[in-house]
């Protein structure tokens, strides 16, 4: 904790003294990835530095978030400086996360990394990873506090974006988590209508996304060491026309299936090129799984890309699957 606390002091004094700001978020990002960003990039804004907000890919914000941004600060990436004065990797675990611009983590006078997965190297000048928190978010809300931000109801809906969503509505909770969510809300925020927009809003097309993608899900009871592995498969032809963030939110009800331990949803991003979304009940760390296809992410909730047909695919994931289970212990002790 005195090392956090250290870090925390540190980052504030850098950021203080910053003029120009570059806070990057990971590719495909998140509330809680834009949140944090966006949370810290508006504190540094109103105090006269020169901000800007970005990421890799996609090429567009997510719609769901955009209205975060109400100073502007959101930039394309080919607007991100080759040498940012002073650059802030939130919620990104690895240099690998931030795609393509990862490169100016090289070449940024400092680097601040602001983050809470256990896997996090440690890849800047000043590190602060703590892997207690629920989400980035509330380690933002940490340096703000640090720099004597006050709390109003714009930095604050940033902030709540990334608890609510990374805690999945406050299921993924502790005593503490829910006091700094009651300090949020007595700052302005609406956490129904918030919580509405960035999770409980869909176009009517997301139906018959859901019906096509939904229909052709496969359990597999005897994967993952026999505690059952559920997944489905998301084409280019079944979001044609939808947002990212419809097609993220498939394995949030794919996970539902009480009769799998794990959930999996690839996601075509072009042809024999995917996206993983793993999620786990309790018994299984899919951030080793994760990891052993190339990402990461938390142990009950992680990611990868991967190459090849969906078949392909989804055959080096219950290899991966029945490796980490394997090292884990006989099911039957995983299931106690």
């Amino acid at each position: 904790m005195d090392d956090l606390n250290a870090a925390v002091a540190a980052a504030a004094r850098v950021l203080e003294r910053a003029r120009d700001v570059t806070l990057l978020g990971h590719v495909n990002p998140d509330a809680d990835a834009l949140g944090s960003a966006l949370a810290l990039g508006l504190a540094l804004h109103r105090r006269g530095a020169t901000v800007r907000v970005s990421f890799s890919e996609p090429a567009e914000v997510p719609r769901s978030l955009a209205g975060l941004d109400v100073a502007g600060l959101l930039v394309p990436p080919s607007q991100v400086p080759e040498r940012p004065e002073v650059l802030v990797a939130l919620d990104s675990g690895s240099v690998g996360r931030l795609g393509h611009l990862g490169g100016r983590i090289a070449t940024a006078e400092h680097v601040v990394v602001i983050d809470h997965h256990v896997s996090n190297p440690g890849y800047g000048t000043i590190n602060i990873v703590d892997d207690r928190a629920e989400a980035t978010a509330v380690v933002v809300l940490r340096v703000l506090d640090e720099l004597g931000v006050e709390l109003d109801e714009p930095v604050a809906r940033c902030v709540y974006a990334g608890l609510v969503t990374d805690t999945r509505s406050f299921r993924h909770a502790t005593e503490s988590t829910h006091l700094v969510a009651a300090r949020l809300i007595a700052a302005g925020v609406d956490g129904e209508a918030l919580a509405r927009s960035l999770m409980d809003s869909h176009p009517f097309g997301y139906l018959a996304m859901l019906a096509g993608v939904l229909g052709r899900a496969r359990l597999e009871p005897s994967a993952a060491g026999g505690l059952g592995l559920v997944h489905a498969v998301v084409t280019l032809e079944d979001a044609a026309g939808l947002r990212s963030e419809e097609v993220e939110s498939v394995v949030d009800l794919v996970r539902t299936t009480t009769e799998a331990e794990v959930a999996a949803v690839l996601k075509e991003l072009r042809p024999d090129r995917w996206s993983g979304s793993l999620r786990a009940v309790s018994r299984v760390d899919v951030r080793e799984v994760a990891q052993l296809l190339g990402g990461g992410g938390h142990r009950l909730a992680a990611g990868f890309t991967a190459a090849g047909t969906a078949e392909e695919v989804l055959e080096r994931l219950r290899q991966a699957l029945g490796t980490v289970v394997a090292a884990a212990g006989e099911p039957r002790d995983l299931r106690r």
